[in-house]
């Protein structure tokens, strides 16, 4: 993996260099996550500070993807008008805060279908990658997730990765196994602080 961005605790001051691009997990990262799923608009809730970082990603000329397994899709929990509705809120919610989203994939798929986007897989990042024009490029973008899955993704799709700790999972746990595949990756408390690090302002 190549290692353009994990230099030090803040490491884009000192580099004086942006990521191309952000890829985002969704739930626990820009809005609060649930065990239960998000299975409506008025159950998406963003994370203190999460929008307004978008927008300052959006400031500084820097796209932004979203790249999210959405699997209550195919267990049948939602349907895709529902789906789409709760996506509409959130991107209602960002280009209120001054905000944009430059493409989204989603992966609709269940853990056993085998499809090619769900992550672990790469198919939503290297999705996102060609949307974006870093398909050949995919060191000069930078996945921020919450889970496993997402760094994992990152990997097979050669991105570097950074964790936040805004999710519901077991963050310790989640970094130990991280660290197994990007020994210097880099975490943080939230989107908010993130983005603090890749503006220069932490």
């Amino acid at each position: 993996m190549p290692e353009l961005f994990f230099k030090g605790i803040c490491p884009y001051r000192s580099a004086m260099t942006y990521p191309k691009a952000i890829l985002l997990d969704r739930d626990g990262v820009i809005n609060f996550d649930s065990p239960d799923y998000i299975l409506a608009p008025q159950q998406w809730r963003p994370i203190p500070g999460s929008l307004k970082a978008i927008a300052r990603l959006t400031g500084a000329g820097i796209p932004v993807a979203i790249c999210s397994n959405q699997s209550a899709l195919g267990r049948g929990m939602i349907d895709q008008s529902m789906f789409e509705s709760i996506h509409a809120k959130m991107l209602l919610c960002i280009e209120e805060a001054g905000g944009r989203i430059d493409h989204v994939a989603y992966c609709p798929h269940g853990p056993e279908d085998g499809c090619d986007c769900r992550k672990p897989k790469p198919g939503l990042l290297i999705e996102s990658l060609g949307a974006l024009g870093l398909a050949n490029r995919p060191e000069q973008a930078l996945m921020i997730g919450d889970s496993i899955r997402d760094v994992q993704a990152a990997r097979a799709a050669d991105v570097p990765a950074w964790l936040v700790q805004s999710g519901y999972g077991d963050a310790s746990a989640i970094l130990e196994q991280s660290r197994t595949l990007m020994p210097d990756i880099q975490v943080f408390a939230d989107l908010a602080s993130a983005i603090d690090a890749i503006l220069g302002e932490c």
